[in-house]
Order: structure tokens, then sequence, then C-alpha cells
């Protein structure tokens, strides 16, 4: 039996990385009670909270009928959660605890497009010294579908470049947004924004709305020439659409930290097409990325002792 002083939170998770020493030491009144992500769950499990996958996992049903009103998700995007399993209970993220790597990725990858790197680091004498037809940012038009805490850190990180932006959301101005740069545009029409931009960055969640919507028709309605950059989820780009328009030569170039499936077997077109930069869902990692995902758990984790409201709740019914 539980102690009435003592909390129990399940940890159910993959690998051993969390508790920590310090997140130990930070809640000395909380047993951490590690549970097995697949098989059966030792009868004498039972827990009031418990950090899990942000994904299915093999008995996580089996889990949360352990006494869990509380579920945390360790991970931003939650498409992969089992809603159907949560019955009602409360689900949080760890939302846009990763934003900045993500956005210093983006960033990078605009960069990189404008001034045709690697291409132009040279090995041995090229034909041309000085002239060069590279490109810039200044003045570029960067459209971005979504405007969650990546694509608004993405945003700040390019008012310097002095960058033209609009954001396509669902409900169109989201209002006053701390720290957005001056001239910031807003539309509810996803292919109006994208007619005119140089880059669109998709940084927007999966959900039955949005698996998908990068198909033949949007990507018609880009300019030619146009750079998409992906850092949401894979299912959001109809990847056929992608490479016929890619195929065509009406998209100019497709960066990618994210495709479908995941991992993408080999031999996979997206590995070699000359017009893709692909990396491995990797955008999110610095030196500090795990710390703060446990962090994001244990802040809430504090709020719920005292009584608090939780923060970064997830709408069930939305999807994110």
């Amino acid at each position: 039996m539980d102690s009435p002083d003592r909390t129990p939170v399940l940890v159910h998770l993959w690998g051993e990385h969390f508790p920590s020493d310090a997140i130990r030491a930070r809640f000395p009144t909380v047993d951490f009670i590690p549970v097995p992500t697949d098989g059966p769950v030792p009868d004498e499990v039972s827990g009031v909270a418990c950090i899990t996958q942000a994904a299915l996992t093999g008995n996580l049903k089996e889990v949360l009928e352990r006494g869990v009103t509380w579920v945390h998700a360790l991970g931003q995007g939650v498409d992969h959660f089992p809603f159907d399993q949560l019955g009602d209970r409360t689900l949080t993220c760890a939302r846009g605890v990763n934003a900045v790597p993500i956005a210093e990725w983006v960033v990078a990858m605009l960069l990189t497009a404008v001034k045709q790197l690697p291409d132009r680091w040279v090995t041995e004498p090229p034909r041309h010294w000085v002239l060069a037809d590279l490109g810039t940012l200044d003045g570029a038009t960067v459209a971005f579908i979504g405007f969650g805490s990546i694509n608004r850190a993405v945003a700040r990180r390019l008012a310097p470049f002095g960058c033209q932006m609009m954001a396509v959301t669902r409900s169109g101005d989201p209002g006053p947004v701390p720290g957005m740069p001056d001239g910031m545009t807003f539309s509810t029409d996803v292919r109006a924004a994208v007619a005119d931009a140089d880059h669109v960055v998709v940084g927007a969640p999966l959900t039955p709305a949005t698996e998908g919507m990068v198909d033949d028709g949007l990507l018609a309605a880009m300019k030619p020439g146009a750079h998409l950059v992906n850092i949401a989820r894979g299912r959001i780009v109809n990847q056929d659409s992608l490479r016929r328009s890619l195929d065509a030569d009406h998209l100019g170039l497709a960066s990618l930290d994210v495709c479908d499936p995941e991992p993408l077997p080999a031999g996979h077109w997206l590995y070699d097409h000359p017009k893709v930069r692909l990396s491995p869902h990797v955008s999110w990692a610095d030196p500090g990325a795990i710390e703060r995902l446990h962090a994001a758990f244990a802040d809430n984790l504090e709020r719920w002792l005292a009584g608090q409201p939780l923060v970064d709740v997830v709408d069930v019914e939305a999807g994110y």
C-alpha cells in the first residue's frame, strides 16, 4: 500500500534516462516507479501520474488503469499517442521545449539554400572565381504553415535577415504574440499564403485536417523554384506529390527533417533525389534537449503536487 506521505509516479519510458538524480532530489516525496513498456504490468504497480512515450506502447492501457489520473507524453507531437486509451485522464506534453534548435535548423536550411551550400565549396580550381549567382534572405518571402512555438521561434530568428513573413493558422490573426517581428501577416488561406513564397516552412501538428495537406494542388500553388521545409511530420506532405513536383522542376528544393515512414527504408527515393536534403529527424537535438524534455514534466509535476493548473494540456479533440 502506498504511503499517504508519498506520491507514486509511473515511469513508462524506453531506456533508463529518467529520472535523473537532480529530479529525485527535487521531489523527495515522490516515488518514481519504473514500468516496462511491453508485457504484463506487475500486480503491485500503481500510481497517480504517469510519464510515458508520445506514442503507443504495448501495455499502455493496463498501465493507465493502475490509478493514473494525469498522463504526460515525453515529446511535443502527440499524433502517435492512442487517445482512445486516455479516457477522462488529463494529457500534457513537452510543447515547444526544443523549438530553439529546430528553429536554428530551419534557418540553416534557408541559408544553405540561398547560398548554394555545400555545392559552392571547392576542392579544386573552379571555373570562375569571384562571380556567383547566390541568393539572399534579405527581402525573401517566407510562408509558415502553422504558427506554434517552433515557427514562432523561426520567425524571430529570420527577422534580422529582412524576410517578409506570413503565417497560416486555423483562426487567422492570433493577436499580439510576444517577440513577433513587425510586419508579420496572417491568413487562413494556405494557397494564397504560399503563392509568392520563396520558402514554405511546414510546422503544423499532424491531425486529420493536416494529413496530406501538402499535395499536388498546394505544391502547384507555390511559385516555381520555391523551397519547401518540413520539420513537423512526414505525413503532412504527400510524398508522391512532392516527387512529381520536384521531377517536373516546379518545386526547387525540399529540406526535410521528417518523412514517412520513419525510419526510411534503404533505397527510398528521398535518399538520393538531387533536390532533396534529408536529415533523420534530428533537428530538435542539442546538448540540452533531453534535459528540457525532462524539465517540462518536472515543472508540471511541481504544479500538480501544489494543486496548481497544469500547462501544455493537450486538446484531445483538436489532436494537439
